[in-house]
């Protein structure tokens, strides 16, 4: 019984690890700013199809929630975007209508090279 409660114990701890831009929503589809964590003083970016839980205008990476990064987007402004490795952690907190890219074509303002960021969909 020692043992099935140790594994409970166990899953629960693994399940609350992860990844702070999942927590913080960075990335996450959204409607309005009420949708994405207000600690971190993330807004709904309206202006991407399905919306995108980030913050507009940061200046570098130190603007952004961990997880995330200062992109220079092609609509010439500056967005704090999700990190990524690959698509799937770009698109657990969104549609299927409204998938991000992982994407290594970006224009970072102060990151490292070879960081990829969640690019959203263009168009609200």
């Amino acid at each position: 019984m020692k043992r099935k409660w140790m594994f409970v114990l166990f899953a629960v701890m693994l399940g609350a690890c992860g990844v702070q831009a999942d927590k913080l929503g960075v990335g996450a589809e959204c409607t309005k700013n009420e949708d994405c964590n207000q600690d971190n003083k993330q807004s709904c970016l309206t202006n991407f199809k399905g919306g995108y839980c980030g913050s507009a205008d940061c200046t570098g990476d130190a603007d952004c929630p961990t997880g995330s990064t200062c992109v220079t987007h092609t609509d010439s402004k500056n967005y704090c975007f999700r990190t990524c490795n690959d698509k799937t952690e770009c698109n657990a907190n969104r549609t299927a209508a409204n998938e991000s890219n992982c994407s290594a074509n970006i224009t970072l303002v102060d990151g490292t090279k070879g960081t990829k960021a969640c690019v959203p969909p263009a168009g609200a």
